[in-house]
């Protein structure tokens, strides 16, 4: 589909952001809907209407103003929000809400779609805004696009586990770029094995796409790199792209302790491997762009942007560790 009418709810920051490039490349005329309190990266091509997600009345002005085609949520924290979008976009020919592996209430290996256990909500937990109930209000809204589904609605749901790349704001890839761009000794949690999926940003992007165009109307689709690569080998990846090769130190939980710290300290870090079996995407045509390529774009954007320090161990807690291991 191209010569349509696309609207992004948020639009301006990461996912959305490439999201909107991506659905304006293939052909969409684009408007983006948000408070405007981030600065605006497209200038003219792409249009923009303000207001709050969460005021029904704004919303539906921009379900009338731009009159879209396709709408794709990423900012919908809430079940309630996707109920009330699905409401409010019930007629347009595709409906994508920005779900997250995150889901998934049950440890499995791989994770897949109408297999594994998603997590319950309460009616608490509906209207909490903090991290540990976040995986939790996503299966909500993955339930609230079953049932628009129900209904006639063109909804469905992609579900990124992690998502990296250029203008990541959360920074839990930033860091492991900042310490082996920056320094000579780099500490690793266990032994570097563990494995969490992980997604570039431009992929979801791309998945957004191939959904508006030929996802099916109730169904959730998992959105993963090809490829997993372990701790260990993501470190040797940003390595490459830096061409920066420090000494790696594996440490245990005893090793950390003596830096008070933790292996879930340290961004990226899982102990139980979390894997989606993202088959059912692929089957529509979609895949990921080399690790090599994924990885050395975001190393530059970190280069070029800073890292603010804001995710993982401090410094000097890992200097503490390294100085122990290295009188062992």
């Amino acid at each position: 589909m191209t010569d349509a009418d696309a609207l992004v709810i948020g639009g301006s920051r990461f996912i959305g952001r490439h999201t909107v490039e991506a659905l304006y490349d293939a052909g969409y005329d684009v408007t983006t809907f948000n408070r405007g309190t981030h600065e605006d990266p497209f200038g003219p091509e792409v249009d923009r209407v303000e207001g709050d997600r969460r005021e029904d009345g704004d919303l539906e002005r921009a379900a009338i103003e731009v009159d879209p085609d396709v709408v794709v949520d990423c900012v919908a924290y809430y079940p309630r929000d996707v109920r009330v979008a699905c409401e409010i976009f019930a007629e347009v020919d595709a409906y994508v809400f920005i779900s997250s592996g995150a889901a998934y209430g049950a440890e499995r290996t791989p994770k897949r779609e109408g297999e594994t256990e998603l997590h319950d909500c309460t009616r608490a937990q509906a209207k909490d805004d903090s991290w540990e109930t976040y995986g939790n209000r996503k299966a909500a809204g993955d339930r609230q696009v079953f049932r628009a589904a129900e209904d006639g609605v063109n909804a469905m749901s992609l579900r990124p586990p992690v998502v990296y790349g250029p203008h990541d704001y959360t920074e839990r890839f930033d860091y492991w770029v900042d310490r082996i761009d920056g320094y000579d000794r780099v500490l690793l949690p266990g032994d570097g094995t563990n494995l969490r999926h992980l997604v570039y940003v431009a992929d979801v992007a791309d998945a957004v796409v191939t959904l508006v165009e030929r996802g099916e109307p109730g169904e959730a689709y998992n959105c993963g790199d090809d490829h997993l690569p372990t701790l260990g080998e993501w470190v040797d990846l940003v390595a490459d792209a830096c061409d920066s090769h420090p000494e790696v130190v594996p440490a245990g939980a005893r090793e950390l302790e003596a830096g008070d710290l933790d292996h879930d300290d340290f961004p990226l870090y899982r102990s139980y491997p979390h894997v989606l079996d993202t088959t059912k995407l692929r089957t529509l045509g979609w895949r990921s762009t080399p690790h090599e390529e994924a990885v050395a774009e975001t190393v530059e954007h970190v280069r070029e942007r800073g890292h603010e320090g804001e995710r993982g161990p401090e410094r000097a807690a890992e200097e503490r560790v390294l100085d122990i291991l290295e009188t062992m």
